[in-house]
């Protein structure tokens, strides 16, 4: 099986004042092996020696696209895997967004890691646009759009999680009439035909699929929310054999986002 993950590990794993967050971060990652990770928020990891060191502890080969306006993101690569291509998606999203293909056995998967606009709903479907054309550019079938996508999905009530937001927050999620809320970015993916691997599943808990805020990682701008999604092609999601939100222990400090993980039955080539 390989496994797929995406995380939000906040500011590179560091704050402002203590000793930092990058130990519990790859701990984290130490305990759950996946074989791709698509990163975002990675504060000071475009200086080379902190993304290389990064990698290097977790047995893994980074990819890193630099940030126009935020922080960069990066996918990074367990060995046996082969790297058949990698490099940026170049449009000015507001972070970044990074596309790695590899060789399984069922043929080039790509992986793209994004982190799209926090502030503005217009800007974020925008941003959906570019990431559903480096997918339709993808080398095969098997493709994954991986990350903080800062978007609400269009099949939930949101209204009491956006009530709970202070008026600051709350902005960025409503459109323009102050009410109604903003998920033109995640429908604009599905419109693309992409699958949501982690829509709500018949006996789902009601919570199943939130990844911000963490217990004590802080994220006052969040109240309860589904923000990282995991977005495949229909070939892609017939291979997908388990996703998780992953909670508890170390990842409740590490980030304000949760990780999310999910199984596909892919092997390298």
């Amino acid at each position: 099986m390989l496994r797929v993950m995406t995380w939000n590990i906040r500011t590179g794993g560091r704050d402002r004042a203590g000793p930092g967050r990058l130990d519990l971060v790859a701990r984290v990652l130490a305990a759950h092996r996946p074989d791709l990770l698509a990163a975002q928020e990675l504060r000071g990891f475009d200086a080379g020696t902190v993304l290389a060191g990064f990698a290097a502890e977790l047995g893994m080969r980074p990819y890193l696209a630099r940030s126009w306006f935020g922080q960069p993101v990066a996918v990074l690569v367990r060995p046996p895997l082969r790297v058949l291509a990698a490099g940026p998606v170049r449009r000015p999203f507001h972070h970044a967004a990074q596309r790695v293909t590899v060789a399984t056995d069922a043929g080039p998967l790509t992986v793209i890691a994004a982190h799209l606009d926090p502030y503005c709903g217009l800007r974020r479907r925008v941003e959906a646009g570019w990431l559903a054309a480096a997918v339709r550019r993808s080398p095969g079938p098997l493709a994954l759009l991986a990350g903080d996508l800062n978007t609400l999905d269009p099949g939930t009530d949101h209204t009491a999680r956006i009530a709970r937001l202070p008026p600051a927050y709350r902005r960025r999620h409503l459109r323009r009439d102050g009410r109604t809320p903003d998920t033109r970015a995640v429908a604009r993916l599905a419109a693309a035909g992409l699958v949501d691997l982690y829509a709500s599943a018949p006996g789902d808990p009601p919570d199943e699929g939130l990844t911000a805020p963490t217990r004590h990682g802080g994220g006052a701008e969040f109240s309860g929310m589904r923000l990282d999604y995991l977005f495949a092609t229909p070939a892609l999601a017939r291979l997908a054999r388990s996703r998780a939100v992953l909670r508890g222990g170390e990842t409740e400090w590490a980030s304000d986002h949760y990780p999310v993980l999910a199984e596909f039955d892919l092997r390298p080539a």
